[in-house]
This record gives C-alpha cells, structure tokens and sequence, in this order.
C-alpha cells in the first residue's frame, strides 16, 4: 500500500491509516455534533460500537478500497443517526415505533417487581445500582428508572417532581410493588 517492504508498510498502515481515520472522525463530529457519541437513544449506542469497529477495520485496511469503505460507512452510519435524532424530534409517532420506553422500576422506595420481571432484571442487579449510586436506606429512594439506553437512573432525595418521570412507563401506578 506504502512501500514493497513488509515491515515498513505494516508500521506505516497502522500509523498512518489510524491517525487519518481519526482525524475524519473528528470531523465527523464536528460536523454532527457531540451528540455523535452520547447515548441518548440505543440508536446512539449501537453507532457508536458500529463507528469503533469501522475505525478498527480502517487502521486495519490493506488497501485504499477498503480503508475508503471504512470511512464511507463511518459516515453513513452518523448520517442515519443525525436523521434518527431529527425524525425522533420532530415526529412522536416515529419516537414511538423506533425507540423503547424508559421503565420505573422502583418508585418511593417500593420495588415494582412486575417491572423487574418484565425489564429481566433480578433484585440483585437492583440492589447492585442502588448501591452504586450511594444509597443507604431504600426508603429514601424516590424513583429507580431503566433508561432506554440501558443505564439506571437512581432518584433519591426528600422530594421528587413528577416530571422528571414524564415518558416513564410505569410512573402512574403503584402495581405490585412490595418494599425491597
């Protein structure tokens, strides 16, 4: 790709090759925004492991084509989700059908185990958060949310407003909750 000499082209597609697949990354961004690599929405999440393995493959490439490709469908992925965060604002209906909705599953420190069991995750993973956000008496706990990205969001405090539970599934009724 380089030189003939073996060695030499292998240290220089991998220097070379990755640092330029970097800085079109950087301008990817640039161009997009931050949000690039947030995880907002699993769309998020999904392009940003899909763009890492595409950076893999491009400091990896052993030819233009391919490095070329890499680069393309590193764009074409942050094209789908600049539009994915564009349709989500702009359409509820598209919001709907293409991303989860978060879960309560813990709200005023009574664990909604319908929602565990729905959500497939054990008392233990619970407690296991619970922990990792500092809490020390459950009672205190005003809400436990499952986002959509995955991660559990942990409201604890004397008071909570309700809007910080608006779009929650779950956030309006008691159901079957047992205290933890």
């Amino acid at each position: 790709m380089f030189t003939d000499q073996i060695v030499i082209d292998i240290l220089l597609r991998g220097a070379l090759l990755s640092a330029m697949a970097l800085c079109w990354l950087i301008f990817l961004v640039r161009i997009i925004g931050l949000r690039s690599f947030s995880k907002m929405a699993s769309v998020d999440f999904v392009t940003t492991l899909a763009v890492g393995s595409l950076m893999a493959g491009a400091s990896q490439a052993t030819g233009w084509a391919g490095f070329l490709q890499s680069l393309i469908a590193m764009a074409a992925l942050m094209a789908v989700q600049y539009a994915h965060a564009r349709m989500r604002i702009t359409s509820d209906r598209f919001e709907s059908a293409v991303e989860n909705e978060p879960r309560l599953l813990m709200r005023d420190g009574t664990v909604l185990h319908d929602a565990l069991r729905d959500a497939r995750v054990s008392p233990d993973d619970l407690a296991a958060k619970l922990r990792a956000a500092n809490v020390l008496d459950p009672a205190q706990v005003r809400a436990v949310v499952l986002e959509t990205t995955g991660d559990v969001s942990v409201l604890h405090g004397d008071r909570l407003d309700d809007r910080m539970l608006n779009g929650v599934r779950g956030a309006g009724r008691a159901g079957d909750a047992l205290s933890l």
